[in-house]
């Protein structure tokens, strides 16, 4: 048996949450996995401070900057399954998820055009996982905790 890659990665995303609507990105063709939605957000760059990777991602994948942002929770995630390229893979996702507050009159729009984010829009809370699509496991848990990211 092939032993799989082993990949962590720590990523900063954004839960922007606005009159019962969340803001969720939708991973493209080049991404994975494809098609799923999940919270605006990435991988931190080496050397780069979380806090700037957050409002630096909610640019390039909604167009909009954050007028707040506090860290609230982690998150993540070890799967040991096929991966990207369907090469077997360990593979360990650590996500800083941080509150963060937008200008709710600004339309979403994905910056980087030909990333690993295709679409943005703004996603009625009771319609997640059923009428949007698959999401990815950290946009559960942020539902299930969205008192946290709501609450002054």
């Amino acid at each position: 048996m092939v032993e799989p890659s082993r990949t962590q990665r720590l990523g900063a995303y954004a839960v922007v949450v606005d009159e019962g609507r969340l803001l969720l990105t939708r991973i493209s063709s080049i991404g994975f996995p494809a098609g799923t939605w999940t919270l605006p957000g990435g991988g931190v760059d080496h050397g780069e401070s979380p806090h700037a990777t957050v409002r630096r991602e909610l640019w390039e994948e909604a167009g909009l900057e954050a007028i707040d942002a506090r860290l609230i929770d982690v998150h993540d995630i070890h799967i040991v399954d096929l991966g990207r390229a369907d090469a077997y893979e360990d593979y360990h996702g650590v996500h800083l998820l941080y509150a963060v507050t937008v200008d709710p009159t600004v339309e979403p729009r994905v910056i980087d055009v030909g990333g690993t984010t295709d679409l943005v829009r703004w996603v009625p809370i009771d319609e997640i996982g059923s009428a949007s699509g698959p999401v990815l496991p950290m946009v559960t848990h942020a539902i299930e905790n969205l008192d946290q990211f709501v609450a002054g």
